[in-house]
């Protein structure tokens, strides 16, 4: 192309945008009028042009770079189109002025509150920083500025008091009203501070670097703040109370000089502030309250904190502390009412007789303590005691029994090693007595995780005020209270009239509760499982929301009467004897429902085609009982559901690809049923895209391996989903959260998961008839862990892309018709710990390199062209002995070892995770169900989390104060 006709072309290229531009309506003659009076109320002065670099980058750490001083005003003039003035911007539809940036344009002049400026009423975005506006206070009239969503006014020297009138511009996302060079111009009161971070909740940037804020008390908890707090906000020199909670993403570390003196409260709890402790901390002598729960701080507590004698309230649980600490040195704190130390520390305690006159709430958690502290039987106002996850063992001692019998309304011993019954034996009667029931003003009871055995006194349930009770992971009997057969358990008083949370699983009770028992009652939780009851399923109450019968002898039908409890959230009856077909209503009967597990019982008919479109169920799962038909198409309207689980059953239809379509859809087990005829996903859909396990095992598929729904597997290419999840797949409710589980074949046995990994990634297609070679493209899902394809009929080549799937853990490609070599890219896969090539028709030599020379001869077997000189396989091969691998292979143990280190980066941060979820958690079912194991693995996995989620005591923490 010539040089004249790339001229032309840009020539018309030009017009064309002119045409286009001129095709626009013009700026309203209203906001061109208002503009140019702006304009002529200023002096354009290039005294003012300042070097601006305050205007860019984050001014509270340093300049980043100059920003241009010029006077954009010079090109306005009144016969042009004011959406071509510099410094203006128009929408495109009617070409209202909706941004107007004047950043160092010179101005110098007053900003008076009847400025034109005020009549641009489309303004969006408004930036008169690096100028010069002596005498001028920021105009309540910003409230006229409905849409503003960003504002600068930044290094203008505005003065006066920021009006409130600026917090009612709720669509702020950017508000910069810092007055750099000019201290003390402008001021903040804390009222207006305050309006301003509660009700702008679209704000995400707000500076006030050098703003005067004489304020004495700030309370920003829970407005969802994030960055960087400002240092200078630790150094106002009124400040006497500083509450930071509940923002999680805001960080900060702790100023080592330069406390505001008059600091008295300061709470930090569930922020990300981070760091050591300054010794600084010492010198605020003012400080009762200082709350540092559940923050990111390390390394040790410094000595000067125990200077505090005026502190109060102390928590420092839930960090990364280290070190010893030696309980005596509270006492140094007189007026301490409530401290809270945990899981970093280790803490001494001695015989000596300790005396805190004032204490009222104790939590000493996961502390180390192997025994009851004596010092606690001199505590007189007691209303809060948590000695939980110690290591206190033993029975418990009868002084215990009078610890502030009238106040205690809190105790947490759970997940110790206390043993015997829940109070000593009376050696001459063999009975239990009843010194527990003496604490009158009980409200919460947690006992779960120890070693109790024997009887559970009457008296326990009719304390009046109690509203928690948790006896979950004992070994209590109620068969030791005469509590057997069909009988009326109101007859021997039991009565829950304050009870809201009812925790008796993984026990062993019998009996049978009658079906209205619970009917009149205020239970928000009912959690009976993993126990012996049996009869028919007693109706939870109206007002539950979590109801958990799961693994008893439960019997029956489920009662339609279920669905009056519309406040449900989880429904759990797994593992019972119940028969019939499901209550058309139960899929249909309410939107709050997340939760639907019926696995393991002897339900049959259809499934109800009866989902709404306002569901809000995650998960479902039908699984091994004697469902038949057709999947209900109507599953497409649950847009929120993860998991389905509908295996082992009757069902026959074809593939449902329409599945596809649920955008949250992550774990699909359709194992053991009669599917057949897998319908190949047209290319260029979109559909399964965050699938993890994907299982149809044991169908009638008898199609080539479908290339296009591997195609569509973005969940399990790439680890967006993984990073921006919890560890493991739950659902919260409440206060509380439900583990999924799912059982899938692993390592050549099927398995339950008792709580699913989010990065856990599965196909399995085994046990079908599929066909052909496999698909290249499953080189592409990158993420996967496990893939059998044994039983079946493929053929062809072992594809080397399979050598891509990095962090595969196992492979079975059994007992089916693939020929030629072994690929000895499989040697590369460093995570391979299960390999099963066996009963195919390969034939050559095994690569005896990397990963494949750890594995017997029972992964290779049944393959009688496969030779190999030496182990695994007895067959020589003939000719010569087997080269030496390429010298680049000699070095795995220096490079490979780097290589593997790299590719198992990502995993390293699970690993605990995956020795409780996997390695321990797993129980197959060929070889039962060990309910010991089961127990043990929820014990341990719940009270990782446990403290997050509990309801505990935020709502008394200050209370008194």
């Amino acid at each position: 192309m010539g040089w004249h006709q790339i001229l032309c072309l840009l020539s018309f290229h030009f017009c064309l945008l002119s045409s286009l531009r001129f095709a626009l309506p013009l700026c309203p003659p209203d906001q061109h009028d208002a503009l140019l009076h702006f304009k002529n109320s200023f002096m354009l002065d290039s005294k003012a042009s300042n070097p601006c670099w305050w205007q860019s980058g984050d001014s509270f750490y340093q300049k980043i770079h100059l920003v241009k001083s010029y006077p954009k005003m010079n090109s306005w003039y009144k016969g042009m189109d004011c959406c071509l003035w510099d410094g203006v911007a128009c929408d495109d539809a009617i070409s209202n002025v909706i941004g107007l940036d004047l950043t160092c344009s010179w101005l110098r002049g007053t900003l008076y509150s009847n400025s034109s400026l005020f009549l641009l009423r489309h303004l969006r975005n408004l930036n008169l920083s690096g100028n010069i506006f002596f005498d001028s206070h920021i105009s309540s009239n910003l409230s006229a500025f409905a849409t503003l969503t960003h504002l600068n006014l930044s290094g203008s020297f505005f003065s006066g008091s920021i009006p409130s009138e600026i917090s009612c511009l709720s669509k702020f996302v950017s508000l910069d009203l810092s007055n750099k060079h000019f201290y003390g111009g402008l001021s903040l009161e804390n009222s207006i501070f305050t309006m301003l971070v509660q009700n702008l909740t679209t704000l995400r940037k707000l500076v006030l670097e050098e703003v005067y804020m004489s304020m004495v008390s700030l309370n920003v908890g829970s407005c969802s703040l994030g960055g960087i707090f400002p240092d200078a906000i630790f150094r106002l020199p009124s400040l006497t109370t500083l509450y930071l909670f509940f923002n999680r993403n805001l960080s900060r570390i702790l100023p080592k000089s330069n406390w505001t003196s008059p600091l008295e409260s300061l709470s930090l709890w569930r922020t990300s502030f981070s760091g050591e402790i300054p010794d600084s901390i010492g010198n605020m002598k003012n400080l009762t309250v200082l709350d540092l729960e559940n923050c990111k701080f390390t390394r040790h507590i410094p000595s000067s904190i125990w200077n505090l004698n005026q502190l109060q309230v102390l928590y420092i649980n839930r960090n990364s502390f280290c070190g010893v600490v030696e309980f005596e040195l509270f006492t140094k704190f007189k007026n301490l009412r409530i401290p809270f130390v945990s899981h970093e520390l280790n803490l001494i305690y001695d015989t000596l007789e300790y005396t805190f006159p004032k204490l009222e709430i104790l939590g000493l958690y996961s502390c180390n303590l192997t025994k009851l502290p004596y010092f606690l039987n001199s505590l007189k106002r007691l209303t809060y005691l948590d000695l939980s996850s110690n290591r206190i063992g033993g029975e418990i001692p009868m002084w215990f029994w009078g610890v502030s019998h009238d106040t205690l309304e809190w105790l947490d011993l759970s997940n110790n090693l206390l043993e015997g019954g829940i109070q000593l034996l009376n050696d001459s009667t063999n009975e239990i007595p009843s010194s527990i029931c003496q604490f009158s003003s009980l409200q919460y009871l947690e006992l779960s995780n120890n070693n109790f055995s024997r009887n559970m006194p009457l008296c326990l349930v009719k304390c009046v005020n109690l509203s928690m009770l948790a006896l979950s992971h004992n070994n209590l009997d109620l068969q030791s209270n005469k509590f057997h057969g069909r009988i009326d358990l109101t007859a021997f008083g039991l009565s829950f009239p304050a009870l809201e949370n009812l925790f008796i699983s993984n026990n062993n009770f019998i009996g049978q509760w009658p079906t209205e028992f619970f009917s009149n009652t205020s239970l928000g939780i009912i959690d009976l499982s993993n126990n012996k009851f049996g009869g028919p399923i007693p109706l939870p109450s109206p007002v539950t929301y979590y109801y958990s019968i799961a693994s008893n002898n439960i019997t029956g039908k489920i009662p339609s009467l279920i669905c009056n409890a519309t406040w449900l959230e989880i429904i759990d009856l797994s593992n019972n004897s119940l028969i019939g077909s499901l209550p058309r209503c139960l899929t249909n009967f309410s939107t709050n429902l997340l939760a639907l597990n019926l696995r393991m019982n002897r339900l049959e008919g259809t499934i109800p085609e009866y989902f709404s479109s306002r569901s809000g169920l995650m998960t479902l799962d039908l699984s091994r009982n004697q469902f038949e038909g057709t999947l209900p198409h109507v599953l497409v309207k649950c847009r929120y559901l993860e998991v389905l689980d509908l295996s082992h059953n009757q069902i026959e239809d074809t593939f449902p690809r329409w599945l596809g379509s649920l955008p949250e859809l992550k774990v699909l087990v359709l194992r053991s049923n009669n599917l057949k005829d897998l319908l190949d996903i047209p290319r260029g859909a979109h559909l399964f895209p965050k699938l993890h396990i994907l299982d149809l095992y044991n169908n009638s598929f008898s199609d080539p391996l479908p290339t296009n729904l591997i195609m569509n597997l973005k969940g399990m290419m790439n680890s967006e989903d993984m990073q921006n999840t919890s560890l493991y797949m739950t659902r919260s409710f409440g206060s509380g959260t439900y583990e999924n589980s799912v059982a899938v074949m692993m390592k050549g046995l099927e398995v339950e998961l008792v709580r699913i990994l989010t990065f856990l990634t599965i196909i399995d297609l085994s046990c079908n008839s599929f066909q052909g070679n496999i698909p290249k493209v499953i080189g592409h899902l990158h993420f996967l862990v496990g893939l059998n394809l044994s039983h079946n009929h493929l053929t062809g080549s072992i594809p080397l892309t399979l050598g891509n799937l990095t962090n595969l853990e196992w492979l079975d490609l059994s007992l089916n018709k693939f020929s030629g070599l072994i690929p000895r890219k499989l040697g590369d896969l460093a995570s391979l710990g299960y390999l099963k090539l066996s009963k195919n028709q390969l034939t050559g030599r095994i690569p005896q390199d990397k990963q494949l020379s750890t594995f017997s001869s029972n992964s290779f077997s049944g393959n009688p062209g496969l030779c190999l000189c030496g182990t695994p396989l007895p067959k020589a091969c003939l000719g010569d002995a087997q080269p030496p691998p390429p010298s680049s292979l000699l070095t795995f143990n220096r490079g490979g070892h780097e290589r593997w280190l790299k590719q198992k980066t990502m995993w390293i941060g699970y690993a605990s995770g995956i020795v409780i979820g996997i390695s321990i958690a797993y129980i197959a079912f060929d070889m039962g169900r060990p309910k010991w194991l089961l127990q043990g693995v929820r014990m341990l996995e719940s009270r990782a989390v446990e403290w997050i989620e509990k309801s505990k005591r935020k709502a008394i923490k200050f209370h008194g104060q």
